[in-house]
């Protein structure tokens, strides 16, 4: 495989404002986790936790100076339906960006669904006002207080505190509840003490509490005044409530403050950061406070036991690169974790009853669904980020660049951006997809559908595009879509579209290249299978959430369609003769509850005539067969094979394409989707038998790319390949160990269980300590080391760093193991071919990787500048391996504290 390593594809990810959970703390009712966070750009970002493996399932675009600068959830009170059986209350999450408006977003369809504003300042603050239900039974008087609440408490600019009545599915301006003495105070954090007291910190040295019912003052808690720094006014950044009722706060003098929460007095004051705590979280018992500062500290705080017990600083670290703006804690589930963000765009997950005994983890702050894409029979490569489109021209092979002369060659001239899009309107772009010939370039935001024809401006050479708009019906074009792909052979654009409906639009592509194509106005709506979806799950919770299309895959010769949604449904459709022969084709698997595609309109009438009264799509009759993925998906792909004959239900034949399918959990499955089942190869392969080398890997597999019968799966800091023609080895409890594997007094280390942050620590293991490095032809090197083992495997989560290279010396030993000289025992290989699996974590971060030139150049040079494996076809895959280093993101100016300076 050519590999192209390229860093100069532009992706700034967005600084994080906020970040928010469902819940805090994980309730009996076992309803759904998610973790929200909010970027500088308007994205806003759901994560599900998955104990540990963290998945980022889809980003709701935002827009042109629309920042997500606070989120909040709130979860609705349980409902009892007729037969006394109990669904979770219904998860709505609402968000503020430093405007006087508050919205609440439609998670099933990508986009706002209400919006409120009142007369008032900007909103720089957001609570949710508890719940309370009464217990059934015995005194009415003792209730349970839930997190979940009917209205919304705003604190803003100019002293206000706000209310919002969000009962009955609505978001409504109700009134001011209480305005600051001063027009100069600004309500900068807000916290609930219980239903009817909420906690606010404000600008001008003060900590207010006010009665709910009355809106009067309860308490004033004065601060003092910032000597030091010379500012006179402090500012108290974050407050929160412990259980137990008293408050804590943390200002902008770096102090971490506690107060008693009956007499609304100082109990104690501890210099916590060297600059302004901006973020503060506190565990559900109460034991453990954890602060973020200006200074990229990360504080821990315990309460010493015995009596008199007081507050004590456990330690602090530096996770971040720049400051700590937020944090948010969850507990349950067997997870207790502390996520934190800031303007170096990274989220940090780091344990939280277990500080200390854990490591802490970075999360990926680049896409999970990679904004790349390319037109590999042109050599294009095209980038999208916010609302611009950036077209990159790769000129030249790798076999041209060998055969270059040292005067001849320039790195400059193997590159070139030779276009730029930009989409006009306030919306971020959605997606982007362009044809393999380069032609059609179609973007998408939530609210507009966009086409470009793009041609050589010379006729010849891509050297230099001349782009035009393809028009599009504008009732197709005004829907907006959340996801879009064109197929192999140009002639079908997929979109699908809010609520996940899946459609498509027919292209007609001219004989002459320097005509526009033409795009049909009507699209073909795609009915999705109706899955037995249970009530509880459809009306509580996040409703049809699950069943929204994440992934999409067309065939090589574009004649199958597949969607995924994060249910692990999988639909797909077939055109042609093949599809035509099936008269009940829609008929498999449609008894069940209703699902988001319950609706039909005029565009379905269509599809039944055929475009032109020839082509149809119907849908796969063994649909319903394909198994159902066990956790949401992070991958689908068609291997290249085309099958000489598709099956029908009148010639079962075996040969059919093949469908990968790659899961959060992470599951690795071949479909034969034609015959809806499993390949005899994933049947005999279970993610049980998949190396430790992979089944160890916690980021997520972002994307695949085929060469032959191998697939190349990646991730955010690795590339692993398996070759789906031999199986993977039975693990065994004696099975040989692998080149440069970490051994532990002669034992490979595991993964130890954790709770959703990074790997347990070693520190203090009993006996002596010794690494065992297994060399070529069984030689033994002993290693000795003093401190704590850090498992190569582990780096990230120890050190913390995703976007450090690896030595020459380490590239090298990966090289030679790529080569099939040494590292894989015989075990896990066939006579005369390469191994079974291969990995490297060379390359990091990895944006995406896309295929490049049509892959039918043979190439056995062995000098060349080709990676081939053993055994290989003598077809070669080219590919562009785009990567963003950390150390080149933006950063705005930081704090540094006494002694320290930039690097």
């Amino acid at each position: 495989m050519d590999i192209h390593r390229i860093r100069y594809v532009p992706y700034n990810p967005a600084p994080i404002n906020c970040v928010a959970f469902s819940q805090s703390v994980a309730s009996k009712k076992g309803g759904p986790i998610r973790l929200a966070i909010g970027r500088a750009s308007g994205d806003i970002e759901i994560w599900s936790p998955l104990n540990g493996s963290w998945h980022q399932e889809t980003i709701i675009r935002g827009g042109k100076d629309r920042a997500v600068d606070g989120l909040v959830w709130v979860t609705e009170p349980e409902q009892t339906l007729h037969d006394d059986k109990k669904i979770p209350g219904r998860l709505r999450l609402f968000s503020f960006g430093y405007s006087s408006t508050i919205t609440e977003w439609d998670l099933e369809k990508g986009r706002p669904k209400h919006q409120s504003g009142g007369t008032h300042g900007d909103i720089w603050c957001l609570g949710v006002q508890p719940f309370v239900v009464p217990e059934k039974g015995g005194d009415k008087s003792k209730t349970k207080v839930y997190h979940t609440g009917k209205k919304l408490v705003a604190g803003t600019m100019d002293g206000s505190l706000v209310l919002y009545d969000i009962d009955d599915g609505e978001l409504r301006y109700d009134r001011v509840l209480a305005r600051a003495s001063s027009k100069k105070t600004k309500m900068v954090s807000i916290a609930f003490k219980n239903r009817n007291t909420v906690v606010v910190g404000t600008s001008q040295s003060s900590i207010l509490v006010y009665d709910m019912r009355s809106g009067t003052t309860l308490a004033k808690m004065t601060l003092g005044s910032d000597l030091a720094s010379g500012a006179k006014e402090i500012i108290a950044w974050c407050v929160k409530c412990l259980d137990g009722g008293d408050i804590v706060s943390g200002d902008s003098t770096g102090e971490l403050r506690i107060w008693d929460g009956n007499t609304y007095t100082q109990a104690q004051r501890l210099k916590a950061h060297s600059s302004d705590v901006l973020s503060l979280v506190t565990s559900a018992d109460g034991s453990t406070i954890v602060t973020g500062g200006m200074d990229r500290r990360t504080a821990i705080y315990r309460k010493t036991t015995g009596p008199g017990s007081r507050w004590a600083k456990t330690f602090h670290r530096r996770h971040h690169h720049h400051d700590v703006k937020t944090m948010a804690s969850f507990e349950g589930l067997g997870m207790s974790v502390v996520v934190s963000g800031g303007p170096d765009a990274t989220p940090i997950v780091m344990p939280l009853q277990k500080a200390g005994m854990e490591n802490y983890r970075a999360l990926s702050s680049l896409p999970q669904d990679p904004p790349l894409q390319s037109a590999y029979k042109s050599r294009l490569i095209i980038s999208w980020w916010d609302r611009e489109v950036s077209i990159w021209r790769i000129p030249n092979s790798v076999q041209d660049l060998a055969n270059q002369s040292n005067d001849d060659h320039d790195a400059a001239k193997n590159r070139k951006l030779i276009a730029r899009v930009l989409i006009k309107g306030e919306a971020n772009i959605t997606a982007a997809s362009i044809s393999a010939g380069g032609s059609l370039l179609v973007v998408t935001t939530t609210s507009d559908i966009k086409a470009f024809h793009l041609r050589p401006r010379n006729g010849v050479r891509w050297d230099e595009l001349k782009i035009s708009k393809v028009e599009l019906e504008e009732r197709i074009a005004a829907l907006g879509a959340m996801r879009t792909l064109i197929s192999p052979d140009g002639q079908w654009v997929c979109l699908v579209q809010a609520g996940g409906t899946v459609s498509l639009l027919r292209v007609e592509q001219p004989s002459d290249l320097t005509e526009k194509p033409i795009i049909q106005p009507k699209a073909i709506r795609l009915q999705r299978i109706r899955r037995q979806i249970p009530k509880h799950s459809a009306m509580g919770g996040l409703g049809h959430y699950d069943r929204t299309v994440t992934q999409v895959a067309f065939s090589p010769d574009s004649r199958m369609l597949a969607v995924a949604d994060l249910a692990g449904y999988i639909d797909t459709w077939i055109v042609g003769q093949q599809a035509q022969k099936q008269e009940n084709g829609m008929a498999s698997g449609q008894n069940g509850a209703a699902s988001d595609d319950d609706s039909s309109d005029s565009d379905d009438d269509d599809n039944e005539a055929g475009i032109n009264g020839a082509i149809r799509w119907r849908q796969n009759p063994n649909t319903s067969l394909i198994p159902k993925l066990h956790a949401a998906p992070t991958v689908l792909s068609f291997s290249n094979h085309i099958p000489s004959k598709t099956p029908t239900a009148e010639d079962d034949t075996v040969d059919d394409y093949t469908l990968l399918a790659v899961t959060s959990k992470p599951q690795i499955v071949l479909v034969h989707p034609t015959l809806g089942s499993l390949t005899s190869w994933s049947r005999r392969n279970p993610v049980s038998r998949f190396p430790p080398e992979f089944r160890d890997i916690r980021d997520l597999v972002k994307g695949a790319i085929w060469s032959g019968d191998r697939v190349w799966l990646y991730g955010n800091t690795y590339l692993f390949m398996i070759d789906t023609t031999q199986d993977l080895a039975e693990p065994t409890p004696t099975s040989p160990i692998t080149g440069g594997e970490l051994v532990v007094q002669g034992r490979k280390r595991k993964r130890g269980l954790d709770s959703g942050a990074g790997n347990r620590m070693t520190v203090g293991a009993a006996g002596p300590t010794k690494i065992l490095h297994h060399l070529p032809g069984g030689k033994i090197e002993e290693l000795p080391i003093d401190g704590p083992v850090i498992d190569p495997m582990d780096e990230d989560e120890v050190t913390g760093d995703s976007g450090s290279d690896e030595s020459d010396d380490e590239a090298q030993g990966e090289l030679a193991l790529f080569r099939g000289t040494q590292g894989k025992s015989s075990r896990e290989s066939q006579p005369n071919q390469g191994p079974a699996f291969w990995y490297t974590f060379k390359y990091r971060p990895i944006l995406g990787i896309v295929p490049l030139g049509d892959g039918t150049e043979e190439r056995q040079d062995e000098g060349s500048m080709q990676i081939t494996l053993k055994g290989a076809k003598p077809k070669t895959l080219e590919v562009a391996l785009v990567e963003r280093p950390s150390f080149e993101v933006e950063l705005p100016d930081r704090y540094f504290g006494e002694g320290e300076f930039e690097r």
